[in-house]
């Protein structure tokens, strides 16, 4: 909260263009709680109405019950609605005060337009209640007025019942009424949370006139604020969290070199159904993986990131193949909120020499090979297994694969191959497309981090946007 603003400095910042003025506010229909209460387009209701017969009133019906129906045209057609800090319209002041007719405030409060600012007015606390409604934009509080449940709370506590009517206003803008020269105790009530303080025996109407527009753009201003920061906040904790399950590759005292690309579909999140890990094991193995969980929401995110810790924590125990595999169904199974949930998979296990691998899919798209002097490929799919989720009882066979004393692999998700190209966008990339991108930026010298940003941004344009699915790609190099 900002240090409190004298008040005979915070009313002329208004006035003089530095601070905004508030915009009219739209009103709409009168309280029916029975309360008794008046409500007057300009003055303090000196003497209070005697209570009325409850009438039915339209939305559109003012408060003072003599809206027409061109009024409510009028209304209509502006667009004009009720609520704290709406636009355009009456704004309306709740004034609480225990002898609101004895109240030096003149008739005529008035807005920038000179459309006059509509005044209710409540006894005390319990009628306030009842008054409080959503067209009320601002409340002009008596600091003398006695708080519920004072006596229990600690008499000492001379801004009770503020505290108590910001508990029960939170949203409205709050002024507090104060004894002339009582500038304490109105600096502290606008440290408590109200937006200014006026003194009692020096109030007129175009002072409060101007206090009443300041503390509705100060509050307005203030939530904007708030809600701004707390977004802020949750965006900064949803992004830690996010990069915090994406994994770090564990190859300590391996030669191979490893890189990685990671897009979700998913607008503004960090993290999707793709999934992805590397590992070397103590005998010098080292183990890829990468993965897609059919779907793109936060629950296909969290299930990839499940698979994902459980193939980590699999291939350390020392389970590799089919076997690795048939144990990740198990999980997926009972982890998935739906049967019909699935998820495709590819790993990889290096020897330790780094010139052989065993592969095995689980019906994902197979890996491209780079070697020098040779074109890119893909390695064998023919053993193809089914994807994790679909037959229970599946084998995935491990196929042998001969890499050689230089290469690069290249691990990727159907995001990547899915996309759009053409005119017209009627085609799809594929994987023969994919093949001759990847042969043609290798061939200009592209590799690691370098390559596979190329190959997401060619993509990404070739589909004339950003891709609808999520795409992760994983590259392990190794030089003689």
């Amino acid at each position: 909260m900002p240090a409190p603003i004298p008040r005979q400095r915070a009313i002329p910042a208004v006035e003089s263009g530095q601070a905004p003025a508030a915009p009219t506010i739209g009103d709409t229909s009168e309280d029916t709680s029975g309360a008794t209460s008046s409500e007057t387009p300009g003055s303090a209701s000196e003497g209070m109405e005697a209570p009325r017969p409850e009438t039915p009133r339209t939305p559109d019906a003012v408060n003072d019950g003599t809206a027409t129906d061109a009024d409510a045209a009028h209304r209509a057609a502006h667009g004009t609605h009720a609520g704290p800090g709406g636009p355009a319209g009456h704004l309306t002041l709740l004034m609480i005060e225990d002898d609101p007719g004895g109240s030096p405030i003149v008739p005529e409060l008035v807005d920038p337009t000179g459309k006059p600012i509509r005044v209710r007015t409540a006894r005390n606390l319990t009628e306030a209640e009842r008054l409080l409604t959503d067209d009320v934009h601002c409340i002009l509080l008596d600091l003398a007025l006695p708080a519920p449940g004072r006596a229990a709370d600690g008499a000492d506590d001379e801004l009770a019942v503020l505290k108590h009517v910001l508990r029960i206003a939170p949203r409205h803008a709050v002024l507090a009424l104060t004894a002339s020269g009582d500038t304490e105790r109105g600096a502290e009530a606008v440290r408590v949370g109200a937006q200014d303080y006026l003194f009692r025996d020096e109030l007129d109407g175009r002072l409060l006139s101007r206090a009443i527009r300041y503390a509705v753009e100060r509050k307005r201003s203030d939530r904007a604020e708030r809600k701004l920061t707390e977004s802020k906040l949750r965006a900064q904790e949803n992004a830690r969290l996010e990069r915090g399950l994406l994994p770090t590759p564990l190859l300590d005292g391996s030669q191979l070199h490893f890189a990685a690309r990671y897009r979700p579909g998913r607008s503004r999140a960090l993290l999707g159904g793709d999934f992805y890990d590397t590992v070397r094991t103590p005998d010098g193995t080292v183990h890829a993986m990468i993965g897609d969980v059919c779907g793109h929401g936060p629950d296909e995110a969290a299930l990839g990131v499940e698979l994902r810790i459980a193939w980590r924590a699999l291939t350390l125990a020392g389970l590799c193949g089919d076997q690795l595999l048939g144990t990740l169904q198990q999980v997926l199974e009972h982890e998935r909120s739906d049967d019909e949930i699935f998820a495709t998979l590819c790993t990889v296990d290096i020897a330790p020499d780094g010139r052989r691998a065993g592969l095995c899919l689980a019906g994902h798209p197979s890996p491209l090979l780079a070697r020098p002097g040779r074109p890119a490929e893909l390695l064998p799919y023919d053993n193809n297994g089914p994807a994790l989720g679909l037959l229970p009882g599946a084998r995935w066979p491990r196929m042998q694969v001969e890499l050689g004393a230089e290469w690069s692999l290249m691990l990727y998700t159907d995001g990547l191959i899915e996309g759009r190209i053409g005119e017209g966008r009627r085609e799809r990339l594929g994987q023969d497309g994919m093949v001759a991108m990847v042969r043609r930026q290798l061939a200009e010298g592209l590799r690691g981090e370098e390559l596979l940003r190329a190959a997401v941004n060619e993509v990404r344009d070739l589909n004339g946007g950003e891709l609808t699915d999520d795409v992760a790609v994983v590259l392990l190099d190794r030089a003689p």
